[in-house]
């Protein structure tokens, strides 16, 4: 069976075509719950998601802050494994329609099976991965067996990547380029996004795939700031800290929903 990575092409294509960004949101598998992810996953996308990033909670998630952190913790205590991970993926696509992605640290593949993790992607639905710590040198055999099952690969690049680093890594993705920076951490949220900015700009002089933002993006607002100048705004923490803080599970759902309403009226703004 084959992946759907062109679903993900057609779905980032109509949002380029309505003049909007899309919106991309990231929920870990098996937070609260296995049930409980995969219900705010459908969450997400019934409040106006387009795409969403499923993560494959690791025990060292070093590019992931706090938030995720903790949820990728509660994960892995509940005793998630990889096929839960393909669960989330395959009912949160047949429940929707929409285009689903694994984002995973390479480690938990490598041991897995790299056939072994495509063929099961594929068959689940899957558009893709989102693979930030794999260099694009050692992607090869990776590639060769997404391209086979028609799953994307998605690279991530950072303000400090120069721009021969950048051709290198677009020249090898597909599906689109995740361009990664920090909001409210390092320096002012203007200069921060001026940096956001730049990167997109020197990203997109290399590559015809969307980029696509993540910015620490929680409310409209910002949204509409970064699909200014973005095709698609990456939403993780803001949604994963709601789940943390909801008063049960419902309440979670409720939440995540209505932040996924408020963020898709902000990507179809702009700023």
């Amino acid at each position: 069976m084959s992946g759907n990575i062109q679903l993900l092409n057609d779905t980032l294509a109509a949002a380029r075509a309505e003049g909007r960004s899309a919106l991309i949101a990231y929920l870990p598998a098996g937070f609260p719950t296995v049930d409980g992810g995969i219900e705010a996953i459908k969450a997400v996308f019934d409040g106006g998601a387009d795409i969403v990033e499923v993560g494959l909670p690791h025990s060292d998630p070093v590019l992931d802050g706090p938030v995720i952190q903790t949820a990728d913790d509660i994960a892995l205590r509940g005793g998630v494994r990889i096929a839960d991970v393909m669960r989330t993926v395959r009912e949160a696509h047949a429940a929707t329609g929409k285009p689903v992605l694994v984002m995973t640290y390479w480690n938990p593949i490598d041991r897995y099976g790299i056939e072994r993790f495509t063929a099961e992607l594929a068959e689940a639905g899957g558009a893709g991965c989102i693979l930030p710590d794999l260099p694009v040198q050692e992607s090869g055999t990776w590639r060769e067996h997404a391209d086979k099952h028609g799953l994307g690969t998605v690279f991530v690049v950072a303000p400090s990547s120069k721009d021969e680093r950048l051709a290198t890594i677009t020249a090898a993705g597909s599906g689109f380029v995740y361009a990664a920076s920090l909001m409210g951490v390092t320096g002012t949220r203007e200069s921060v996004g001026n940096q956001a900015q730049d990167l997109v700009r020197r990203t997109k002089a290399t590559t015809d795939l969307p980029v696509c933002v993540g910015l620490g993006v929680s409310n409209a607002k910002q949204a509409a700031e970064v699909a200014g100048f973005a095709d698609g705004v990456i939403v993780g923490s803001a949604f994963v800290k709601l789940m943390l803080d909801a008063d049960g599970e419902a309440a979670g759902l409720a939440a995540v929903r209505a932040l996924a309403a408020d963020l898709a009226d902000g990507v179809r703004a702009k700023a």
